[in-house]
């Protein structure tokens, strides 16, 4: 159905508009996702809200509307009138909450998740790290395979759970693993389950030891989140102690909340700095003095806050990712049984393939970045015009679903299926000859094509501007600006390289410009001295090496003896 639809509907997108136009079940989805998030952003009209904070005898307290229980209203008057009410008046005790609070270790990685932490994380891009995944698997042996949609493991694979941790518990990671193993290994259903793995298990490390140096810095990273997170089951959970204090002044309510960690468990293994999730809320946490319910606080300040709503954030590759997998939310006029059905399969695309429909897209100069974010170009908004209204919706995918579901239980003949399929290629087709829409590049230059002498498109691919000639049937292609790792001396951006041979400069949008010749010079005469990042990083590897118990094999021996 994908062939049938996708192959003519492009042939004939293509040959109506002369021009590289492509769609698909998936990728036209994906694509009016992207669009539509970028209306979204367009139409939001951000508004201002007010809040009320007081400073009370070391605590910082946090008004709360009484009605709403929101911290926040929308009323400047409602809040100035309140302070002029509340001043000079002392803030009462009226409640101490104290409740036990405990965390679990997030679950192992399936590829898109995976995916996603490594775009958080390291700014990778779904494809990089698929192929880096790739590598990991085949080539190093180091982790099971890669496009598995399953994040738990079969009981089959729990006997051999011991000798991956060993395998693994090396370098920074041989603290933890040490600790694990000095116990009894304990599994449990939050990541043991035979009915939720189907054809793969989660991506875990293999029994294969690691010699770290044979890996370059991608290879790395990738390999050591997929430990830290295989490491982190086996630990117990992150506990905590949330206070909050309810307190009035004069008859508004006031909060203040604090954690306090009692054990931080599987947090361990993260480093302080890491991107790990943290509690989050509009009342923010701090450290408490110590206060009992009935004390009576002077109040020292009382000020108003202002802040403004914010529209819906740019999709990235990892929330473009989460989008792909659960895109219920973008079919708002379907009905129930279409969201249930697109739920339950997997979204747009499975774990193997979504990285290579955002690429395809990227390549097709159908979408951009700027910076992390994604956006839509022109000739990405052109086409959503030019596609049939089916093509651009999650619910072609949930329709084909629910009838490859009928020919699985017998309810539907598989020929049935394939002459609807080919009825319906030939309606979009016909769609698109009878179309009255026009295709216009707005990103023509006055440089000419040297093969056929068309004028060239300025286009933004991932690594930078490219010139490409508009006539389909040439293909040719040239860079013009690449975006490199060099920073700029002054604002210390990324800095793009412009122009041919001798003549390329590095330009940052700072308005900073030098020749490539000046800064190898300059390269050449710094190479001696350290960055303050390489300093930092020695430093932490040093402490790494510090903490990390010699010879754990003997003191694994030595632990077991009762002497």
């Amino acid at each position: 159905a994908d062939w049938l639809v996708g192959i003519n509907a492009t042939r004939a997108l293509t040959c109506k508009f002369n021009a590289q136009l492509s769609c698909g079940r998936v990728q036209t989805p994906t694509l009016a996702i992207i669009g539509q998030r970028e209306e979204e952003i367009r139409r939001f009209t951000p508004r201002t809200f007010y809040g009320i904070r007081a400073q009370a005898g070391g605590l910082k307290l946090t008004w709360q509307d009484s009605k709403s229980k929101d911290v926040k209203t929308f009323e400047e008057t409602k809040c100035m009138q309140l302070i002029q009410a509340l001043k000079q008046k002392p803030a009462e005790v009226k409640e101490v909450d104290k409740v036990y609070k405990k965390s679990f270790a997030p679950q192992l990685y399936d590829l898109t998740e995976l995916q996603r932490e490594a775009n958080k994380r390291f700014g990778f891009s779904a494809k990089e790290t698929l192929s880096v995944m790739q590598r990991l698997y085949e080539q190093h042996k180091l982790l099971t395979y890669p496009r598995t949609d399953s994040r738990y493991l079969s009981t089959d694979i729990v006997d051999t759970l011991k000798d991956r941790i060993e395998a693994c518990g090396v370098g920074e990671h041989t603290k933890p693993a040490f600790k694990i193993l000095k116990k009894p290994i304990k599994t449990n259903g939050s990541f043991i389950d035979d009915h939720k793995v189907s054809d793969h298990h989660a991506i875990i490390p293999t029994e294969q030891a690691p010699l770290l140096s044979s890996l370059n810095d991608k290879e790395r990273k990738i390999y050591d989140l997929v430990v830290k997170r295989f490491l982190a089951v086996f630990y117990p959970p992150f506990e905590y102690e949330q206070t909050t204090i309810k307190a009035r002044i004069g008859s508004e309510s006031f909060l203040a909340r604090g954690k306090t960690v009692l054990a931080r468990g599987w947090k361990e293994i993260y480093d302080q700095d890491s991107a790990e999730e943290e509690m989050a809320g509009e009342i923010a946490d701090q450290l408490l003095p110590p206060v009992n319910q009935g004390d009576i606080l002077t109040v020292s300040t009382l000020e108003m806050t202002t802040g403004a709503t914010k529209p819906p954030a740019p999709f990235n590759e990892a929330s473009l990712l989460s989008a792909m997998e659960n895109p219920v939310k973008y079919m708002e006029n379907e009905n129930e049984k279409l969201k249930k059905t697109i739920g339950e399969t997997g979204g747009l695309g499975t774990v193997a393939t979504r990285a290579d429909i955002i690429e395809k897209l990227f390549n097709s100069f159908l979408i951009e970045k700027r910076g992390k974010d994604i956006f839509i170009t022109s000739k990405g908004k052109q086409l959503l015009e030019l596609v049939p209204e089916d093509l651009k919706s999650p619910a072609l995918t949930a329709n084909w679903e629910l009838q490859l579901s009928s020919i699985a239980k017998g309810a539907l003949r598989k020929h049935t299926f394939v002459e609807e399929m080919k009825h319906y290629a030939k309606e979009v087709v016909k769609a698109i000859k009878n179309s009255q829409e026009k295709f216009k590049h707005d990103n023509l230059t006055r440089s000419r094509c040297p093969e056929c002498g068309q004028y060239l498109l300025e286009v933004k691919g991932k690594k930078g501007k490219m010139l490409v000639c508009q006539d389909r049937a040439c293909g040719y292609r040239k860079g013009v600006a690449q975006v490199t790792n060099a920073r700029c001396p002054e604002c210390h951006k990324k800095l793009e390289l412009r122009g041919e041979g001798e003549g390329r400069i590095f330009a940052c949008i700072c308005g900073y410009r030098e020749k490539l010749s000046a800064f190898n010079e300059r390269k050449k005469e710094n190479k001696g001295s350290l960055s303050k990042k390489e300093v930092a990083h020695y430093l932490k590897e040093q402490q790494k090496t510090k903490d990390t118990p010699l010879n754990t094999a003997l003191a694994e021996v030595l632990g077991k003896l009762k002497l």
